[in-house]
């Protein structure tokens, strides 16, 4: 399941982002959920997507499951990224394949 983490050049809060996202993924059950539903997230630059660009250009870093649509905006810390990303894993399980 692709994640892309909607980003730009020296955005220090992104890096943030980052390093919250590494803390989310640090955890056990984290670790276990993201080989059930083969995570892989992707840091995509905002500039290079006039859509996006229009929509979260004051709101980076927002991470957005594309095949749910379901998004997080920046603050966000470790016990939200952890509760979006399991949502969007309930939201992946109802979808058909």
């Amino acid at each position: 399941m692709t994640i892309l983490l909607l980003s730009t050049q020296a955005c220090h809060l992104c890096e943030l982002a980052q390093q919250v996202l590494q803390q989310v993924f640090s955890q056990s059950e984290m670790q276990a959920l993201s080989q059930q539903y083969a995570f892989e997230i992707y840091v995509q630059d905002i500039i290079d997507h006039p859509q996006w660009l229009s929509l979260y250009a004051e709101k980076i870093p927002v991470l957005l499951d594309e095949q749910s649509g379901l998004t997080l905006e920046w603050p966000f810390d470790l016990p939200q990224a952890t509760r979006w990303f399991e949502k969007v894993s309930v939201s992946a399980g109802s979808m058909p394949a």
